[in-house]
């Protein structure tokens, strides 16, 4: 990740201004905070948490909490939550947006698990640091997520899908989504897995190439073996609609998963739209986002 994407990303980021930001967040933050233990990371630098608009899900009737499983040596942690005493379950892959397993993160989990899915959240920086130790989100993204080789990610999402398969989850009904950062990489393992689906929430799709970043989504069209749901904003900063575009022309193009690709983008919203938490929330966009996802499982085998 080049300095270039690393400052679209930067202001992609960056929060709406709100005459409610400021209501409720110091509660907020702490209510997260003492969420699953991964903190905040540089979340409440990047805008104050909504208290008002957080979605909060309970954990009764789930199993739910952080394990860990190995990969290479490896203890990589993550959050699980899934249906209580249920087997061969459909495993839904979620990735974090930079900012890592926090509590927003393991609340999807949860809103999946409802919904009938062993879900599961790797922590994908794991090795490289702690976001929650930042509070510069340049430092973050230079020092942390721009050093997570894509084979990494790949290898820990392939220990976390034989991890699922050994505790209650069928691995051949595979889904992801990933947010943000995890938009990006849930394109990379569509491309890469044995999932059946995937939905990437505004995930870069473009960018400079590097060695730990050889290919980005629209280098990867040829190779996709699961079709994508895409759901981007059309008002966000660091992925503007023609690079969308320019990505559903290469997929016109591209091989059966990629034909079946679509994209859902809405005019109003911005970046990190779904990201309740956040002033960047659009209820109306996140709600429509989740029940197409749902849809888009069940439509492809997953569920």
């Amino acid at each position: 990740m080049q300095y270039g994407d690393i400052r679209r990303d930067l202001e992609s980021m960056l929060p709406g201004r709100s005459a409610e930001e400021g209501k409720d967040s110091r509660r907020g933050m702490l209510r997260m905070a003492l969420g699953i233990g991964a903190g905040l990371g540089y979340a409440a630098a990047a805008g104050p948490v909504m208290a008002q608009t957080a979605i909060a899900t309970p954990a009764d009737g789930l199993a739910a909490g952080r394990i860990h499983y190995e990969v290479g040596g490896f203890a990589v942690p993550a959050y699980h939550a899934m249906p209580d005493k249920k087997a061969d379950l459909p495993v839904v892959l979620v990735v974090s947006e930079i900012f890592g397993v926090h509590e927003y993160i393991a609340d999807v989990c949860r809103r999946l698990a409802r919904a009938g899915y062993l879900a599961i959240a790797p922590d994908l920086f794991a090795r490289q640091g702690d976001p929650a130790s930042y509070t510069e989100m340049a430092r973050l993204m230079s020092e942390v997520v721009a050093r997570v080789p894509d084979a990494q990610a790949m290898a820990d999402l392939d220990g976390a899908v034989q991890w699922a398969a050994a505790h209650g989850g069928d691995g051949a009904r595979l889904g992801i989504t990933g947010f943000c950062w995890g938009g990006r990489i849930t394109w990379l393992y569509a491309a890469h897995g044995a999932a059946r689906a995937g939905v990437a929430w505004y995930g870069r799709l473009e960018g400079e190439k590097t060695a730990l970043q050889p290919a980005h989504p629209v280098d990867l069209v040829p190779q996709l073996k699961a079709p994508v749901l895409g759901l981007y904003g059309g008002q966000d900063g660091g992925i503007p609609v023609a690079s969308v575009e320019r990505m559903r022309e290469r997929l016109r193009h591209g091989p059966a998963a990629a034909k079946a690709s679509e994209f859902v983008i809405y005019p109003e919203a911005g970046h990190a739209f779904h990201a309740d938490y956040r002033p960047s929330y659009r209820e109306q966009a996140a709600q429509d986002g989740w029940q197409r996802m749902l849809a888009w499982l069940h439509r492809h085998g997953v569920s």
